[in-house]
């Protein structure tokens, strides 16, 4: 359970920021069924990783790294809300923007599977570091900062206790306001957004069964510039997993993962973020930090515990009441959530920076440039929308300027510190086969073929279970008895 609540924050608030964009910031309806489809999506995305994945006790959900590049596409200029009507419902569900979304996450996934199966992300973690990834996750809190001050700023003062927990105290307390008609009840004074019987309709709207299904909003389409931004978030999301694996192993008391088991792990994740785009969550799905951290504080490293929540969350997603009393939640409160979600996101980006040497002037330079351009670029985009319909020779100028700097050392970039979290293959331990290798025997079948050493995502050759139990015989007899000091995880 406290894995789930962890993980209901980043889960809730995909759908009601992506609703913005969509314009169905007036259709409660259609908002709970995105928020069952993500939870419904989600469920089983945690279930295929759980089990055939990377094999960790980590949640998979929603992923901010492919918000950015999704509002960005949203926000285009043919693509302006049109005026509000009450059947808009009937056409922002199928809406252009929406469809094309989805056909750009698709793609954008099909990217990612191809880097898990055929074992490129070991490539990519060569070049990548914490230099790049800083800004990059920084940038993601960062950019969203105009959808938290626009929620938060109906009623600061309740926004400012949304932490966790705090956001159902908030919420009843929007509630006893509302029935003492503390809050006002004429739409243009200062806190009539935070009542609580703004969307109490949507409830008794709601169906109280829907299975979600591919394609329930229309034939996804897709667009260059779609699948370019997507890409961006793709490769961040990525990379950020793999340090959630050896942070998630590290917690729960497992040996590091080995190269297969990454491989697989990021694979699968593409395959989650295929699902979640064919069947309309409007993002992908990624590994949460949140709950590799819970795994610290409850000290519960089992992967029955994460398969259960992944199966409430599929229960969840196919009851729309549910879906439909988070639509409920005041403004302000979902305000207050963004504020503390999106800080702490900038600030997880930030903390990458420890492994660089940031006395270097030239790496103070890229990052601040980084972090700065990250801002005002956009910015000045959307002031100026018809600026870069000028042509692409300032772009090819620009891109030069940007890639002429002298590289820096590996020591300096931080990606030699970066590299030191152990990275070795593990696979051929007993105790990595243990929580690594395949379920349902799957491992045990491959074993006896030879070509099983040339696929990047599967085992090698592991020994068998007779083995072990010799191997712990000879162990006990040579070695005194040490105390159990690290959470198993339960094998499936």
């Amino acid at each position: 359970m406290p894995h789930l609540l962890t993980a209901f924050g980043g889960i809730i608030a995909i759908p009601l920021i992506l609703s913005q964009g969509l314009c169905l910031q007036h259709d409660s309806l259609t908002q709970g069924h995105l928020i069952s489809t993500i939870f419904f999506v989600s469920g089983v995305c945690t279930l295929l990783q759980v089990t055939f994945g990377i094999r960790l006790p980590i949640v998979q959900g929603g992923t901010f790294a492919l918000l950015a590049p999704s509002m960005a596409m949203l926000s285009m200029p043919e693509w302006t809300c049109p005026a509000w009507t009450q059947n808009a419902s009937l056409v922002n569900t199928t809406s252009p923007e929406y469809i094309e979304l989805q056909g750009s996450i698709m793609v954008g996934s099909l990217f990612q599977v191809l880097v898990g199966f055929s074992g490129l992300i070991g490539f990519f973690m060569r070049f990548i570091g914490p230099l790049t990834i800083a800004p990059t996750i920084s940038l993601i809190g960062l950019s969203l900062y105009d959808s938290a001050g626009m929620s938060a700023g109906n009623h600061w003062g309740i926004s400012t206790m949304c932490v966790l927990l705090g956001i159902t105290l908030s919420w009843l307390i929007c509630y006893i306001f509302t029935i003492s008609n503390v809050l006002p009840p004429e739409p243009e004074q200062y806190g009539y957004l935070a009542r609580t019987d703004l969307k109490g309709d949507v409830i008794g709207q709601a169906p109280w069964f829907r299975f979600p299904y591919p394609g329930q909003w229309g034939l996804p389409t897709v667009s260059l510039a779609g699948v370019v931004g997507i890409l961006a978030g793709v490769i961040s999301s990525m990379i950020e997993s793999v340090g959630d694996y050896h942070a998630c192993a590290r917690l729960s008391g497992a040996p590091p993962p080995p190269k297969h088991a990454i491989n697989r792990g990021i694979g699968i994740e593409g395959l989650g973020c295929l699902l979640a785009g064919a069947w309309g969550t409007g993002n992908g799905t990624t590994s949460y930090s949140e709950n590799v951290g819970a795994l610290g504080i409850t000290k519960v490293g089992s992967r029955m515990v994460i398969v259960a929540g992944g199966v409430l969350m599929i229960i969840m997603g196919l009851f729309c009441k549910i879906g439909a009393i988070f639509t409920t939640i005041p403004t302000p409160v979902v305000g207050g959530m963004f504020l503390v979600m999106f800080g702490v996101i900038s600030a997880a980006g930030v903390s990458n920076l420890q492994y660089a040497d940031m006395n270097s002037s030239r790496n103070m330079f890229i990052f601040g440039f980084s972090m700065f351009s990250g801002l005002v670029i956009p910015n000045w985009i959307f002031k100026n929308p018809d600026a870069i319909a000028t042509g692409v020779v300032e772009l090819d100028q620009l891109l030069q300027v940007l890639l002429t700097p002298r590289h820096g050392t590996l020591q300096e970039r931080g990606i030699k510190a970066w590299n030191k979290i152990p990275l070795d293959d593990s696979s051929n331990t007993l105790e990595s086969s243990e929580v690594y290798n395949l379920p349902f025997g799957i491992s045990s079948c491959l074993s006896s073929y030879s070509w099983v050493r040339y696929v990047p995502f599967l085992p090698p050759n592991t020994p068998s279970s007779q083995d072990k139990t010799e191997v712990d015989s000879l162990e006990t007899m040579q070695q005194p008895v040490k105390p159990e000091l690290i959470i198993r995880s339960v094998a499936l």
